[in-house]
């Protein structure tokens, strides 16, 4: 991520899911980046806590060790759109800088179970973002979105506010939830890539098509780096999240 700081050591990173808070959202696609976070909780044995155990902070966080770096996990409990004010606090009671800060999001506009990781960007249309992006005044912060697909109506893609609304509230199941939870567990390599070998080699390697022969290259050497041949990312792909839920 960023130069070490003195003495060698991994700098202190902030990885933030966002979602929405309670039973009523838990397992749906725009509940992704709140999943992921479980996952990397459960993958390095960190336990998050509640709002309560953090004094004001807005939300269920954990500390741990990911790829030899200190790192904050996040849930903000101020529903999606409100996510700003949970980063804001973390991000100042820990004194991470922006450019150590990795934010996960479902995107309706990447396709299912596809990953895109990125070091800075807009807000792309994201409500979670645009509300990070307010709090702290900087855009120059990570994120990795987690592809959702876009919901298809009579056989073609949706933009029916209403149609969007009751796909990215729902639930996926069958197939649709296979790739969904294969990509949660590849979100989690990821980020412990961009931790581990910085955003340009994790980029080579999780930004590609899973399926395709030039990912499945993409594999740990026995330094535990992320290999793979360096390719093309692609151009012209869609805003960087989820239009207003």
């Amino acid at each position: 991520m960023t130069d070490q700081p003195r003495g060698g050591q991994a700098p202190r990173v902030l990885v933030v899911g966002l979602g929405n808070p309670g039973p009523k959202y838990a397992g749906t696609r725009h509940n992704a980046g709140f999943r992921a976070i479980d996952a990397l909780a459960a993958r390095h044995g960190i336990q998050l806590k509640g709002p309560r155990f953090w004094q004001r902070s807005l939300a269920e966080a954990g500390k741990g060790r990911i790829a030899g770096a200190d790192a904050v996990l996040v849930k903000p409990q101020t529903f999606y759109n409100g996510s700003g004010r949970a980063v804001q606090h973390f991000m100042a009671r820990e004194r991470i800088r922006p450019e150590n800060i990795i934010v996960i999001y479902d995107d309706l506009d990447l396709p299912e179970g596809r990953l895109r990781l990125r070091p800075e960007g807009s807000h792309g249309g994201n409500n979670g973002l645009k509300s990070i992006i307010e709090a702290i005044g900087r855009t120059d912060f990570g994120r990795l979105r987690l592809g959702i697909g876009r919901p298809r109506h009579q056989g073609v893609p949706s933009w029916d506010p209403d149609v969007v609304m009751r796909y990215v509230l729902s639930a996926p199941e069958g197939e649709s939830k296979a790739r969904l939870d294969a990509a949660i567990d590849r979100a989690c390599d990821a980020i412990e890539a961009v931790i581990r070998d910085g955003w340009e080699r994790a980029m080579d390697v999780y930004n590609r098509d899973p399926g395709s022969g030039s990912a499945k290259q993409g594999k740990r050497g026995g330094d535990g780096s992320a290999e793979g041949e360096a390719g093309q990312r692609r151009q012209g792909e869609g805003p960087d999240g989820v239009p207003a839920s």
